[in-house]
């Protein structure tokens, strides 16, 4: 007997609109660091990890994310779009994927100051503002940023989503969650400036909607451009909800086409970070769901729902309850790739992921990304 009954079998693959794009389905495959770039070029595993996916039934695709600049490189398994170089190994991958049915967007990225963790010698990372005893800070080797690389930056976002367009990608996502630096702007527990990037959340959101500004200069009007948003840190005295919940009303109106609704900066893990482990049933699931719902109340813009979410059915309870658009899955990808076609075939088994989270103790280790639990290795 096939394990779950769907509510509504047609649900999750109803195709819906981004702005200029018709992604075929609910489901999208939320960016995953993979460990797979080839001295920042788009590498064979790659091209395999994106093809499977696409073949495996995920409606959209985002990519892990990449480096708008390269004052953000930090080693060779990483990718970046900071140069047209980079542009025809793009190519590639989006044709590949295009082909077998799947829409796919980048996630265009800048590490702040946790490029500091990877630094050796005196090299500094940058970031809003410096603290020398933030507990939830790994690392010391940053400072803060000048007005002029700050700009630099913004710039710098711009001209890689140029690039993006040209590769064919369907669309760009910003990164403004996981303790990276939009989401070090944002959070006031990181931001400390007394300038115009720092104080009200105004001012801690001028630089999403400067980067949002530099995108539409290189992009156009029609171009969808996606933003993963940190609604709220991990800890206490951080980034509040209602805060957060603001903010991305904000940046629904600003232009942004669509959120993906996540977790700021992280507190201990792996309990206070956006890849919880334990899910073992319903009840353990979707642990972002009350935010996204929140914010689907403010944000004419679809909203795609992330964190945890594992079973069929409750995935399309959320789409047929309005409380989001999309539902995003990461970890159970990286075991089966094709999950999106069982279901979609009406096997409404949950994925095999135990959400044990040894796929990330490979990526600290160099590994090119993959399930220690099953026989899926690089190529």
């Amino acid at each position: 007997m096939k394990e779950g009954t769907m509510k509504d079998t047609n649900v999750l693959f109803q195709s819906i609109r981004i702005r200029t794009i018709t992604v075929p389905n609910r489901i999208v495959r939320s960016a995953t660091v993979d460990n797979g770039g080839d001295n920042g070029f788009v590498s064979r595993n790659q091209l395999k990890l994106f093809g499977d996916l696409a073949s495996g039934g995920v409606g959209l695709i985002i990519t892990g994310m990449t480096a708008v600049h390269q004052s953000d490189y930090i080693r060779p398994s990483q990718n970046l779009l900071s140069d047209d170089r980079y542009i025809p190994a793009y190519k590639e991958l989006t044709s590949l994927v295009h082909e077998r049915g799947a829409k796919i967007a980048i996630q265009l990225a800048h590490l702040g100051r946790e490029r500091g963790k990877f630094l050796e010698g005196d090299n500094l990372a940058l970031g809003p503002s410096h603290a020398d005893d933030d507990p939830y800070c790994e690392t010391r080797k940053y400072r803060a940023m000048t007005e002029e690389e700050i700009r630099e930056i913004v710039e710098a976002f711009g001209r890689a989503a140029g690039r993006a367009r040209e590769a064919n990608f369907d669309a760009v996502q910003i990164h403004g969650a996981h303790a990276f630096l939009l989401a070090q702007f944002l959070s006031p527990h990181t931001n400390h400036r007394s300038d115009e990037w720092g104080g009200s959340l105004e001012n801690r959101l001028r630089l999403h909607k400067e980067i949002y500004k530099a995108i539409r200069k290189e992009v156009g009007n029609d171009y969808p451009v996606l933003i993963k948003l940190g609604v709220e840190d991990g800890f206490q005295g951080g980034l509040s909800f209602p805060e957060g919940k603001r903010a991305a009303g904000i940046l629904a109106e600003t232009g942004f086409d669509a959120l993906e609704i996540s977790q700021g900066l992280r507190g201990k893990p792996f309990e206070e970070t956006e890849f919880r482990t334990g899910i073992n049933g319903p009840a353990c699931e979707a642990y972002f769901r009350s935010w996204a719902r929140e914010v689907k109340k403010v944000a004419a813009v679809p909203v795609m729902m992330v964190g945890g979410i594992r079973t069929p059915d409750l995935m399309a309870d959320v789409i047929e309850k309005n409380e989001a658009d999309f539902v995003s899955l990461c970890r159970p990808f990286i075991r089966e790739p094709d999950i999106a076609n069982v279901w979609q075939k009406g096997d409404f088994r949950s994925p095999k992921c135990i959400s044990c989270n040894k796929c990330i103790e490979t990526l600290k280790n160099g590994e090119f990304l993959h399930c220690p639990q099953s026989k899926m290795k690089a190529v």
